[in-house]
């Protein structure tokens, strides 16, 4: 059995289309966990309403705390052998699962993944965030590892299937894996803590996940003024990816030093000049950080001339470089 968990949150407007994708699903051995995280548009009635009209559909509702606390509810409660995760306001092809489980039983591994396409509220595909393969691939922990540090693999849960005991301890009691709570770019986060758990990952061709592009959900800024949390736990992610690769991948050092950079200089790009104060240590942190290391990152042969510029300008003057930037975007 396959165990999808969507989690639910407000997305009333989008809610029908997500869990129809999924009951026509050609793989039929399915249940779909419904995580109701105290919705107050009417979105908890909608997966009660399909709960009662299909056995394959179950509804959990709690109180409000996050797409994280939803997806840790819906593992615990999961009866599958394989576990899938779908965001309420996307969608996916009728034969997703069906291909993923193929892929996992031909090649005995304990996970696979598809590739992903955004669309816009006009319909428009936006461009690949991450390019899948022109072909099937099997790729290894630290290959994936390599990837993700390059902006090139795809962390998103939403697009793989995984082996439910991938999850638990091996008593299979207690969660081991959980995504954390309070926190954006989470995905990310526990995808490089379970790859080595993992294994080899299979890579499909093609797009069979849909992500509805849509202004205002966590990870996007309605306006060029809001500053997401994302860019914060970004460089929080790339400092625990530093942890990893010294313990388990020494040989991706020069490849986690790079990602390393580029988080903060996204973060320092994004900032709003009024948040760049003595008062904000992270801010403090991130400006220590890009003087005491630019020699080395002059040396990273993987860092672009462009990153190297940036960096460059942000250790000497990063007030001055970001309200000219910021003059820049509105031109």
């Amino acid at each position: 059995m396959i165990s999808v968990i969507v989690p639910v949150y407000n997305t009333k407007k989008y809610l029908e289309r997500c869990i129809n994708s999924l009951l026509k699903q050609t793989y039929t051995d399915m249940e779909i966990i419904l995580v109701d995280d105290g919705s107050t548009d009417g979105s908890g009635e909608v997966c009660d309403r399909f709960a009662a009209g299909d056995r394959r559909v179950r509804v959990l509702h709690k109180e409000n705390g996050g797409s994280s606390s939803a997806r840790n509810l819906g593992i615990d409660n999961a009866k599958g052998d394989y576990i899938g995760f779908v965001d309420s306001d996307d969608y996916v092809d009728a034969d997703m699962y069906e291909r993923l489980y193929a892929a996992v039983c031909e090649y005995h591994v304990n996970a696979a993944q598809i590739g992903r396409d955004e669309i816009d509220p006009d319909g428009n595909i936006l461009p690949d965030i991450c390019i899948p393969p022109e072909k099937e691939e099997c790729i290894a922990p630290e290959k994936f590892m390599e990837e993700l540090l390059m902006h090139r693999g795809d962390c998103s849960f939403c697009t793989k299937l995984i082996r439910r005991e991938m999850f638990f301890r091996e008593s299979g009691n207690s969660l081991d894996y959980r995504f954390p709570l309070g926190v954006l770019n989470e995905d990310f986060h526990l995808l490089i803590q379970m790859l080595d758990r993992i294994g080899p990952m299979v890579s499909l061709p093609g797009h069979a996940y849909h992500v509805f592009y849509r202004l205002g959900s966590n990870s996007r800024k309605e306006s060029r003024e809001n500053f997401s949390r994302v860019f914060a736990d970004s460089v929080d992610n790339a400092g625990l990816a530093a942890e990893i690769v010294k313990r388990k991948y020494p040989g991706l050092e020069a490849a986690v030093f790079r990602f390393g950079i580029f988080q903060r200089l996204e973060y320092m790009l994004h900032i709003p000049v009024a948040q760049m104060n003595r008062e904000n240590g992270m801010y403090r942190d991130i400006v220590r950080y890009l003087r005491r290391n630019w020699l080395k990152s002059m040396r990273n042969p993987l860092l672009t001339r462009k990153n190297k510029i940036y960096h460059t300008l942000f250790a000497l003057a990063p007030r001055g470089i970001r309200k000219l930037h910021r003059k820049l975007r509105r031109m």
